[in-house]
């Protein structure tokens, strides 16, 4: 199934016979919560879902978003009405990068059913309201392990064995500058590839085959295994979505740098090169 939906494709779909959940995960990294801008307008019937508490876990040792625990999501995406059997569209105020770590936990959690409308919110023709739905309880139970996961240890491993890809912005890959994490620069042996670079100017993916041809370039060669992290795991699941488009499987390091650079004992590496 095609991972990202366009707008006019879910207008058609909301108004069938068997409408999509909708999950609205407006987030802003270092901003205040989405729940404000749900409220002042939203897709009609879609639900609120929190990033910070409802699709990461307490942010610490492992990272700013570590996963959440398992049952907590589970009972968090039973609230919003997700059952196993329904569809799923999940969008964010156009970045992607909130919507993508929706879609990711879920895919994650062995839904096999969910999407991500592409270009967000700014994609959206249709009206909008401020009226929040009151949905029937679903009967989605996770079980984690459907997608691919890293640790640390594991993605070090990754950057000797296989692509490891780091989604953040080239200055903050090379070291230039760092506004969020203990330290600057990357895991070594890990290559640049940001995450910014898989859309086009209004946030929409790009064709399956320019992804396809930008990732080959960088070293997705047939039978490398691939992996992605970024600052948290948030704007790397975006990433993993557009390796998804692309016709290639990818795991995450959900801990992401955020965790890696925390330990002062890891390895670090500046600069424009890998190593």
């Amino acid at each position: 199934m095609k991972p990202i939906i366009s707008a006019s494709e879910l207008l058609s779909e909301s108004a069938g016979a068997r409408p999509p959940v909708l999950l609205d995960v407006r987030w802003t990294l270092g901003g205040p919560p989405g729940r404000a801008a749900y409220e002042a307008g939203h897709l009609p019937g879609a639900v609120y879902v929190d990033l910070d508490t409802e699709l990461a876990g307490p942010p610490g040792g492992g990272g700013r978003h570590p996963l959440p625990d398992p049952e907590a999501f589970g009972a968090a995406m039973r609230r919003a009405g997700v059952s196993a059997d329904t569809p799923v569209v999940v969008y964010d105020g156009g970045l992607g990068w909130a919507a993508a770590r929706a879609w990711w936990l879920l895919r994650w959690a062995g839904h096999q059913d969910v999407r991500v409308l592409d270009g967000g919110l700014t994609a959206w023709p249709g009206e909008l309201t401020e009226k929040a739905p009151t949905p029937e309880p679903g009967d989605f139970r996770p079980e984690p392990g459907a997608l691919g996961l890293l640790d640390a240890d594991a993605a070090a491993a990754f950057a000797r064995s296989g692509l490891l890809m780091d989604a953040r912005a080239a200055e903050r890959y090379r070291g230039d500058v760092e506004p969020i994490d203990r330290v600057g620069g990357h895991i070594p042996g890990a290559v640049s590839a940001p995450t910014t670079e898989n859309v086009d100017a209004e946030g929409r993916f790009l064709g399956a085959d320019t992804l396809r041809d930008r990732f080959t370039g960088l070293g997705a060669a047939e039978g490398t295994p691939v992996a992605v992290y970024c600052g948290s795991g948030v704007s790397g699941a975006h990433e993993v979505l557009a390796l998804e488009i692309a016709g290639i499987p990818a795991a995450l390091y959900a801990g992401s740098w955020s965790e890696w650079s925390s330990d002062p004992t890891r390895p670090v590496a500046t600069g424009p090169d890998p190593q």
